[in-house]
Order: C-alpha cells, then structure tokens, then sequence
C-alpha cells in the first residue's frame, strides 16, 4: 500500500501540531506506524491522499451513523451555512431539534445544547452537585466521560497506558471527591453508595461501555443503581454520547427501562459536526442560569449550521433503519464468533448491536480488569495493519470500539470477517 503523500502531510503535521495530531488515539501509538491523513469521505469509505480507499469502522469514533457525507446532513448544512454560520442569539432550528430530541429520550423534559461530549459531562455534573449541595461524584473504572479533571481517573481507551491512573496536570482536589468502582460490581455500588450517602451529589455512567471496548452494564446491576440513587437522593446520569440513537430512537435507557435523572448526548445528534448536549427532569434543569443558579454558558452553542445537520441525521434514523442495520451486525457477530468458536481460538467478538470489539480471550469481559486481560497489545496493532492493508480502517486502538453505519453493506461484513479469518487462521 502506498503511502508517500500520507507521510508527508505528517511530517508537517508533527511540525505544527503536538504528535502530529488533535487526539492522542489519533496518533497510531497503540498499533505501530504513522497515521494516515484522510482527503475525504463517502458512505462507509474513507480515502486517503495516496487515493486508497478503506471501508470505514471507526465512523468518527461512532458519530458517523450514516457513513460520510450523507445528502440530506450535506444538504441540510449547505442551506444553513449560506445563511450564516452563528448568531449568539436563539434560533428555530434549536428549537426544532431539541423538541425532537426530548420527543424521543425519556429522562429529558429539558436540554442544554453544547459543543463537545466532554462540556456535557463536566456541565452535568456542575448542575447534579449544585442540585444536591453535595460535592463527591461516582464514577466506574474503564467508562470514559471526557478529558475533565473530575473524571479522568481510571478511564480506559486513550489514558489505559498511562503511568497514571489519570493525566499530569490534575490536582489531587479536582479527583479527591471522584470515587471509580469497579462496572458491574453491585455488592461495591451498594457498599459505597450507603457509605457516603449524604456525600455523593451524582453517580454517571455509560451503560454500555465503549472505551474498554464493549461492555453493556447487566441489568440487575443498572436496576440496583436506579434504586440506590433514589433512595439517597443522588442524581443519576447516562452518559450516552456513543450509544444516544445508534440503538434505537429513545437511545438505550428505553430499551432497558430504566430511566436516569440526566442524560448526556453528543456524536451521532449532530450529524457529524461538534456536539454535545445534556438534559434531564425539570426541576434539576432549572437550576441552570439563566433560571439558576449554575452557570455554564457557550459561544458556539446551538450554532444553526450543526443544528440543521443533527436533525436532518436524526430524522434519517427510522424504525426500519435500526432494525436492518442491528439484523446486519447480528449476522456477522454470529458468524465470526461461531468461527472463533469452532476453530478453537481464543478470540470473541463482544457486542452491543451495532457496536463491537474484538477480544483476545474466550470469556466474557465484565468489566475493566477483565477488558485489560482480554487485550491484544502487539497483537492488535498487527491485526490493525493486516486489516487496513486489506483496504479496512478500524480504530487505532485496542480498547475502543468499532462501529458499523447504515452505508456499510452485507458485502463489506462478509470482507471483514474473511479478513478476521485470515489473520485468526489456526
């Protein structure tokens, strides 16, 4: 495979710019070799400047639920950008997406649109404690919210191989009130719950987990945390930014019933542009400025442009869109882990519909020690590398999770499994 042009856009990109990349996972540490520099997108493919092409799994790291470029996002952001890019004032099409947003997800009566992932979860958290008066904040070992200091500690994915359990820079006061336990572990969830019951303002998790590759949380443990939280007056909050609508329209709290008192989105709600966004019960919500007293505030926020875009995604998500893009990945997951199975490797596919991960062992993973038991380390990255040679992008890194859009074909399944079977050949 070519790679003249790619290499030299990052070497100048190392010049300019830390790493040579705007993310640490960007950065091909966790596989071996140089990244390669993308042109441009279409359906399920990326194309890189030496004109190869690559069906596409990482997806934007999940946002691209309907593979690059789709004509109604494009047109949509077309007509809004012509008309100007930001205002700073209100405008209809924030209106427009948010009622269709808190139309579908059942723990939002009101939401708060912003621009990141990482601003959603560091601003509801900000509101659970003004809220409650409480300070201390739960978390679970492996779930990754975001590069706030309040929670980057034992978050999987991109910090897994640092010396740390979190980044340099963060004072011991931003993660003293941060609890981590371990996911699934009700018998510790009820432990520490009771233990600090007039302390913990909020408990936030991703109830399928998607930076220690795919871990669903189980049902029994998810019902306990409902219970806890109420019982002591805690604010409990999903964050859904990877799975909010790749599931299902009412995101995944619907497909469990177990409703959170907040809830945060991003990635898939806005089309593919910057997002973020957070929501819950009236009475938590209107304790946010300018009803409140909790400030957060954004310039960018609810730009018309990335509001068009989103509802223009959203509205392509029908019934009939989730159903055979869910039946596609059941196929292949099946098809792959029965392979696994009767060659015996030891290699599964873990899964949640259409997100997956590949994991180097037989067992189920339940939870963070057991995903970094289950790692593939060099393994992987020659994985990576036999894949994208292959013409196939997966993430560049063992803990995340890969994804499959609505552009993805059964042929390109049926090529990425003949692909996982040559290289998994016993």
């Amino acid at each position: 495979m070519q790679t003249t042009h790619s290499n030299k856009f990052f070497t100048q990109a190392q010049e300019v710019m830390v790493g040579g990349v705007n993310s640490p996972v960007r950065s091909f540490n966790g596989v071996g070799g140089h990244p390669l520099v993308m042109k441009y997108g279409r359906g399920a493919k990326l194309f890189d400047y030496d004109n190869n092409a690559f069906t596409d799994y990482c997806l934007s790291w999940g946002a691209s639920i309907l593979g690059h470029a789709h004509r109604h996002v494009v047109l949509a952001a077309k007509k809004a950008v012509e008309k100007g890019a930001s205002f700073g004032t209100t405008t209809a099409a924030e209106i427009d997406i948010a009622k269709h947003i808190v139309k579908c997800v059942p723990s939002m009566d009101l939401i708060r649109f912003v621009n990141s992932g990482t601003e959603a979860t560091m601003s509801a958290i900000r509101l659970a404690r003004g809220f409650t008066k409480r300070e201390m904040l739960v978390k679970f070992d492996g779930c990754y919210h975001g590069h706030f200091d309040d929670l980057l500690t034992k978050a999987g994915s991109g910090v897994a191989q640092l010396k740390e359990s979190s980044s340099l820079g963060i004072p011991k006061t931003h993660i003293e009130n941060t609890l981590s336990l371990p996911y699934n572990n009700i018998a510790m969830l009820e432990k520490t719950l009771t233990q600090y019951k007039d302390k913990i303002a909020c408990v936030i998790i991703e109830p399928v987990a998607g930076n220690m590759g795919v871990v669903p949380a189980t049902v029994d443990f998810l019902k306990a945390l409902k219970e806890l939280t109420k019982k002591h007056n805690m604010v409990l909050i999903f964050d859904e930014i990877m799975t909010g609508f790749r599931f299902s329209a009412g995101c995944f709290q619907s497909e469990v019933n177990i409703i959170p008192d907040m809830t945060c989105l991003g990635k898939i709600i806005g089309g593919g542009f910057p997002i973020g966004a957070y929501g819950g019960r009236k009475d938590i919500m209107r304790h946010l400025a300018p009803l409140g007293g909790v400030y957060q505030a954004g310039t960018f926020s609810g730009s018309p442009v990335v509001m068009k875009a989103g509802l223009a995604a959203l509205r392509v998500l029908t019934q009939d869109f989730y159903r055979t893009l869910n039946s596609k990945c059941e196929t292949f997951a099946a098809s792959a882990n029965r392979y696994f199975e009767e060659n015996d490797i030891a290699v599964h596919l873990s899964r949640y519909k259409s997100m997956m991960s590949i994991r180097f062992r037989r067992e189920q993973v339940l939870d963070y020690e057991d995903a970094l038991q289950a790692a593939g380390g060099d393994r992987y990255g020659r994985l990576f590398h036999h894949l994208l040679k292959a013409g196939i992008y997966w993430p560049p890194a063992d803990l995340e999770a890969f994804f499959v859009s609505g552009m993805h074909t059964k042929a390109d399944l049926r090529t990425l499994l003949d692909e996982l079977k040559k290289f998994f050949k016993p």
